[in-house]
């Protein structure tokens, strides 16, 4: 277990961590025809909007309150009433997601009565699903927003009544922040190929995925539609990925009455055979052929990088559910944590098989890092790498200086098996073979054979 050790600095110097509020606002992107809508400043917003455009490289549909400092004081409604209407009467979404900010969550601003008004004032909008969650930035961290946001929408949009009769092919799948829409497209598959139907909420795989639409739409290109989010009740299983993931997991089965089975990470031999199992188990079907190879390739792969992973010290910033799976990979197949630090609290630090973790910033990361092989974080970890001549693995969010960020898989058999052979390839890269000049001086003059140099060669007038 370990010991989880929180940062005594005054200031943060280079931010790990993300906010709320961002976290939120991607949430609401993974649903069809959506509009996350910030409540707070135009700053807070135009942040993640560069945030996001950076590390998806697509068109973002994200918009603001715009919350003056008289706003601020006299209170926010007419602003969120007026974005409403400007955002129904402008794009048409199914759907508006609402984020709070730190300046409105400091003023006491109510969302939820905000949210009641406007549907008593406007009867217009009954067609329009609007959800808001408290995502006050000062606190928590990304992950934090995202379980917020999805809590929200089972809240919103599943009926609270239990189904009498449940369709036992149908499983819902609840995905964390940590997870790609490659990540989710991996997961669909493997779930389909037991014969089991998946409902995703949120899929960015539908709307972040970086295809090209065949026409424009200021709102999210695809996702989970409001009606299917609403369907959720009728299936047989829930699966959450990531502890973050347990509290809309019980949302949804106070909710609907239906089960759900939370798997703390799907990145991992032992992870993805826990998978592999229950999905065989409720649908009633062996394991397709096609896992049982991949299983083999991956632990073939595992006998291929302990190699060069084995003993080599990794320093490690990510958000807790994803260094949880990181650190969990790497520890199976030799590699070593000089140094682990994360963004927030969470149940599932402690189970990290390391000596401890801190939360803290970047220079935390960079300070514990000064024996360490290789640098696994996002792209802000970049000047942290060049400083200490060190190899850097990005991942997370964001990645704004690599492309197909938003393809990355590190989930089942095949990301785990690809997750390793790439750390290993950069570490094999920084590690040379010796050269042979490096083996002679491997030896000390008194010990080991004795190089004699060659003879000068008499020169032939």
């Amino acid at each position: 277990m370990a010991q989880v050790v929180k940062s005594s600095k005054a200031c943060t110097v280079n931010p790990l961590k993300m906010s709320q509020p961002i976290g939120g606002a991607l949430a609401f992107m993974g649903m069809r025809g959506a509009m996350p809508l910030l409540h707070g400043s135009q700053g807070c917003t135009s942040f993640g909007l560069v945030l996001f455009v950076r590390h998806f490289r697509e068109a973002i549909p994200l918009q603001t309150t715009a919350m003056s400092e008289v706003a601020t004081v006299l209170g926010g409604f007419e602003n969120v009433e007026q974005a409403a209407l400007n955002i129904v009467k402008r794009t048409k979404p199914e759907i508006i997601g609402i984020c709070s900010t730190g300046v409105t969550e400091v003023k006491g601003d109510d969302l939820k009565g905000f949210v009641k008004s406007i549907r008593q004032r406007h009867p217009e909008l009954d067609g329009v699903a609007i959800v808001q969650c408290s995502t006050p930035d000062f606190s928590g961290a990304f992950e934090n927003g995202w379980s917020k946001a999805v809590t929200a929408m089972i809240e919103e949009l599943v009926p609270d009544v239990p189904v009498a009769k449940r369709d036992a092919k149908r499983v819902n799948v609840l995905p964390g922040c940590h997870l790609t829409p490659g990540d989710i497209d991996e997961l669909r598959d493997m779930i389909e190929a037991f014969g089991l139907e998946p409902t995703f909420l949120p899929d960015l795989s539908g709307s972040l995925d970086g295809h090209i639409p065949d026409d424009f739409t200021p709102t999210t290109l695809g996702g989970t539609g409001c009606e299917e989010a609403r369907a959720m009740g009728h299936a047989g299983w829930t699966i959450a990925v990531g502890e973050q993931m347990r509290t809309p997991a019980e949302a949804l089965e106070r909710l609907s009455g239906v089960p759900y089975r939370l798997f703390e990470r799907l990145t991992g031999l032992a992870a993805c055979d826990e998978l592999i199992l229950f999905l065989s188990e409720i649908s009633g079907r062996p394991v397709p052929r096609k896992y049982r190879r991949q299983r083999g390739q991956l632990v073939d792969a595992m006998l291929d990088g302990h190699f060069h992973i084995g003993g080599r010290r990794f320093a490690i910033g990510a958000e807790p559910d994803l260094l949880f799976a990181l650190v969990s990979t790497l520890t199976e197949v030799g590699g070593i944590v000089a140094s682990a630090v994360t963004t927030t609290t969470s149940p599932i630090l402690e189970k990290l098989p390391c000596e401890s973790v801190m939360l803290g910033d970047l220079e935390d990361l960079e300070n514990g890092a000064a024996d360490a092989d290789i640098l696994v974080t996002h792209s802000h970890g970049r000047q942290a790498a060049e400083r200490l001549h060190l190899p850097h693995f990005r991942i997370g969010i964001p990645m704004f200086d690599t492309l197909g960020a938003a393809h990355l898989v590190t989930v089942g058999y095949r990301g785990t098996r690809d997750l390793i052979f790439a750390l290993g390839n950069m570490l094999m890269h920084r590690h040379h073979e010796p050269s042979p000049d490096d083996w002679r001086n491997a030896w000390p003059s008194s010990e080991g054979p004795q190089i004699s140099p060659e003879p000068e060669k008499e020169l032939v007038p």
